[in-house]
């Protein structure tokens, strides 16, 4: 039997507004599924992007009604690659589909993603990964879950032995920071035990508060990409900076995610 989303009122608690969030997420994730399996083929730009959108416009036409039936008052950010500060107040930061362009090419690496914003703090997450069925969840204060099974980030202390990741840049990024994210993998192919490049950059974060890798990093990205891992890693009991070992914030211009043992030595190779 298919889950049923029930009316949740405006006051209910944040525990209960993170069940019906991953309920959400769940249903949307099972829009998108529908829709995977073939390599979608296409031979321009304009193409890409409008296969691109028809994924997102499926699974916003469930993630849409149901969070703002949630929370009415929240706003809504409709550009999933945004970055910065959001006003005051709550706001529901959602990728429909992070990884889309994997999900486009037949690859398993891709999810559902929602997170409530208030005051620019994450206070919840649902991460839905479709083709495991598996569900990550984070709420402020009462740590992170898969599918309800406490997560804990590794206990590794040696950057030697660590498995890392990073993100690519956008295909339109600017030049510096492209090659600045060249530059830091070459870093951490020296340091690190095994330096790992791919999109999206929610799967390497779930993985990071999942304790099966130990630090990811990134130079800019949208708050939709990070907002999520950076509540499930420190509610992990992981540590969030920029790149430089600085407090992380949406306005940073990079991102380091980390187990407590290597912050401090990924911190110092990338700032190299």
């Amino acid at each position: 039997m298919s889950e049923t989303l029930q009316t949740t009122d405006v006051a209910a608690s944040d525990a209960d507004l993170l069940a019906q969030t991953a309920i959400a997420v769940r249903e949307a994730g099972s829009a998108l599924r529908e829709r995977f399996g073939e390599v979608v083929r296409y031979q321009t730009r304009e193409e890409l992007m409008h296969a691109l959108a028809a994924n997102d416009d499926t699974a916003l036409d469930v993630l849409r009604p149901r969070l703002t039936r949630l929370r009415p008052d929240a706003g809504w950010v409709e550009d999933e690659l945004d970055g910065g500060a959001l006003p005051p107040g709550e706001w529901w930061v959602v990728d429909p589909a992070e990884g889309n362009v994997n999900h486009l090419h037949a690859l398993p690496e891709w999810a559902v993603t929602a997170t409530l914003v208030r005051e620019n703090q994450p206070v919840l997450t649902a991460v839905h990964l479709p083709l495991t069925g598996e569900t990550y969840t984070a709420l402020t204060g009462a740590g992170a879950h898969l599918d309800g099974r406490p997560l804990h980030v590794s206990r590794t202390a040696d950057l030697g032995l660590s498995i890392v990741a990073t993100s690519q840049a956008r295909p339109d990024e600017d030049e510096k920071v492209v090659r600045r994210v060249g530059s830091s993998i070459t870093a951490m192919l020296f340091d690190a035990l095994v330096v790992r490049a791919a999109v999206p950059a929610t799967l390497h974060l779930l993985n990071v508060a999942a304790g099966r890798i130990d630090a990811f990093w990134q130079f800019a990205g949208a708050r939709a990409d990070l907002l999520p891992g950076a509540l499930l890693v420190t509610e992990a009991g992981g540590r969030i900076s920029d790149a430089e070992g600085r407090p992380w914030t949406p306005q940073s211009q990079s991102f380091l995610a980390a187990a407590p043992g290597v912050h401090a030595e990924a911190v110092s190779t990338l700032s190299r």
